[in-house]
């Protein structure tokens, strides 16, 4: 079994670059279909799961457990050592490829992330991150995808040309 130590400097993970998650206000309450939504930057877990444990951490949850499926991520260790805690990782064949779990407080708590896939442009994406966090969203992960593509990307208008006297 493997366990690696991942130590954040004093900017954070990859210099202070934000962590593109969302959640809704009442995360882990069992009541929605997804809890919130994560854009990660890269299919490698071993970079990209100790980064979303301390956005989380920050917010207020304390996550001891990841879960995701196999088939789109590189395969991670089974333990990450993030700021001095162990955060368990599982891999299952039988996930949606599309949702991520995480567990708190002893497994007591449970929240689904829609993963935003990291090849997707940054509109969709943070359209895909807005729409997790509203009521009435469909219930499968290619749908709320699907939902933050139909809305047409900004169009700039061609301006008429023009000569200055």
């Amino acid at each position: 079994m493997t366990t690696t130590r991942v130590v954040r400097g004093p900017e954070g993970f990859r210099g202070g670059i934000d962590v593109r998650v969302s959640l809704r206000a009442d995360v882990g309450s069992g009541e929605n279909t997804f809890d919130g939504a994560w854009y990660p930057r890269s299919r490698d877990l071993a970079v990209e799961v100790p980064e979303l444990v301390a956005a989380l951490d920050r917010r207020g949850l304390r996550i001891e457990r990841f879960t995701y499926p196999l088939g789109p991520w590189q395969p991670a260790p089974r333990k990450l050592v993030v700021d001095d805690r162990v955060v368990r990782t599982g891999g299952f064949s039988s996930m949606d490829p599309g949702v991520v779990c995480l567990s708190w407080a002893g497994g007591n708590r449970l929240a689904n992330l829609l993963v935003v896939p990291p090849e997707t442009d940054v509109i969709t994406g943070v359209r895909a991150l807005r729409l997790c966090t509203r009521r009435g969203l469909p219930r499968s992960p290619q749908m709320v995808m699907a939902a933050a593509r139909s809305q047409p990307l900004p169009q700039v208008p061609d301006l008429p040309v023009t000569r200055a006297v």
